[in-house]
């Protein structure tokens, strides 16, 4: 009977390799393997009777609402050039200085990535503003393309991150099933919020590695044409500062518990519009494409929440949970060796799966097993963003790599990029092994 499930996921992946789209193929390819099954006795159709309130279910979620705000304010920050603005305010305060530009695409990046918290944009809004910056200074090709793939990827672990929030409503369900597995019925929970605090420090310990890393390459570069093209404090200030009060104004509500990740997410809506109105951005073209965009992302999000909720219970329905607990069964080493799995496995997916399926697909599988292990959710959780944060520039199906090489230009070659990611794997692993070892970083 093991055989089922395992059936069930070959299915699935080989859909999913053959190109079908995602939602589409966890429901499609779950609800005719069902029908398949129920004809031999192993699925039970009435089953299928969950499924409407599955649905209403994640279309009623509050947390879930905080998408497509934190959506609608990294759109309309990307779009509207203040990103861009910040870049170049930010190179024209570090020229002159070995290394400046990317110290300033470091920050500018951790920046970008805690007010728009979209990887997809901040790599392709970065590539195209920085990386034939950094070229025309004199920076080796290898180390440029990794800097602006890497830096891209803040947005996954930087609060307020997409990936935090789909990664708390799964790990606050998770836990609530751990509880119940073992008999305690606690109120207790996990929230958005706290994965955001679990996740500043080691995403600042990240950001702070990469500077070090970006300063000691280029200690022997020759210092920055730029020179003579400085700016003023006070020019720099107005530029950074309302991005910066932002997001003070949504992490802080958040932090000191004045507001919920949902409501905070509508600060941060407003708070944006509110932003281009002060850089007199704000037009009604840009509020329509904010708006279109934002509309295309949520619904593919909801849709392939629905499809992993599909697959989700058909999965169990066949006798899923069993195959899992029979895998951990078998590893030897205890929780530990448990927990390598999965982290092997998380990271071989990233390489084929963008991170909400592997969100509400496989985090909802493996976490409740691992929770009753005794794992902390928060900790666990962060290590989960972590590394799904590092599949992002894995070769050569990074998903980072592929939107640099989308806007990198034809002379920096694709090997290239590849190598030039390497060192920042290094470093993101340098810190999953530090909050491993050290997970008061995270609690």
């Amino acid at each position: 009977m093991e055989i089922i499930p395992l059936l069930l996921i070959i299915f699935v992946c080989s859909s999913l390799l053959a190109g079908y789209p995602v939602a589409f193929t966890l429901a499609g390819v779950s609800i005719i393997f069902a029908l398949i099954c129920s004809l031999f006795g192993i699925f039970d159709l009435n089953l299928f009777k969950n499924l409407p309130i599955r649905i209403f279910g994640i279309m009623n979620n509050q947390t879930l609402l905080a998408v497509p705000l934190f959506v609608f304010m990294g759109v309309v920050l990307e779009r509207s050039g203040i990103a861009a603005k910040m870049l170049q305010d930010m190179a024209k305060a570090f020229a002159g200085i070995k290394g400046g530009l990317g110290i300033s695409i470091v920050v500018v990046g951790a920046l970008l990535a805690a007010s728009t918290g979209i990887v997809g944009a901040t790599v392709v809004t970065m590539g195209l503003m920085s990386l034939p910056a950094l070229l025309k200074e004199g920076y080796d090709k290898k180390f440029s393309s990794g800097l602006v793939a890497a830096t891209g990827t803040l947005g996954q672990i930087i609060p307020p991150s997409i990936a935090l929030v789909l990664l708390g409503d799964v790990m606050s369900n998770a836990y609530q099933r751990a509880q119940n597995d073992m008999g305690i019925f606690s109120v207790k929970t996990v929230s958005v919020g706290d994965l955001f605090i679990g996740a500043l420090l080691p995403g600042l310990i990240i950001c702070i590695l990469f500077l070090v890393y970006t300063i000691f390459w280029n200690k022997n570069l020759t210092i920055s044409s730029e020179r003579e093209s400085k700016v003023s404090l006070l020019s720099l200030l107005n530029t950074l500062l309302p991005p910066i009060l932002l997001i003070f104004m949504v992490l802080g509500s958040i932090i000191f518990g004045i507001a919920t990740p949902t409501e905070a997410a509508g600060v941060g809506a407003i708070g944006s519009i509110l932003i281009c109105l002060y850089f007199k951005k704000f037009n009604i073209g840009l509020l329509k494409e904010a708006s279109k965009r934002t509309a295309l992302v949520t619904t593919m999000v909801f849709t392939i929440l629905i499809g992993a909720s599909i697959f989700s219970l058909i999965f169990r329905g066949v006798g899923g949970d069993e195959l899992i607990s029979l895998v951990f069964e078998m590893l030897p080493g205890g929780k530990y060796s448990a927990l390598f799995f999965v982290m092997l496995m998380i990271f071989l997916l990233g390489f084929i799966l963008d991170f909400i399926e592997i969100c509400y697909v496989f985090v909802p599988l493996i976490a409740p097993p691992l929770l009753m292990m005794g794992f902390d959710p928060v900790w666990l959780g962060i290590m989960l963003a972590i590394n799904l944060q590092t599949s992002f520039l894995t070769p050569p199906f990074g998903f980072s790599l592929f939107y640099l090489r989308g806007v990198a230009d034809k002379s920096i070659k694709t090997i290239e990029i590849y190598k030039g990611v390497i060192p920042f794997i290094a470093i993101q692993l340098l810190v999953l092994l530090m909050v491993i070892t050290f997970p008061s970083l995270v609690l």
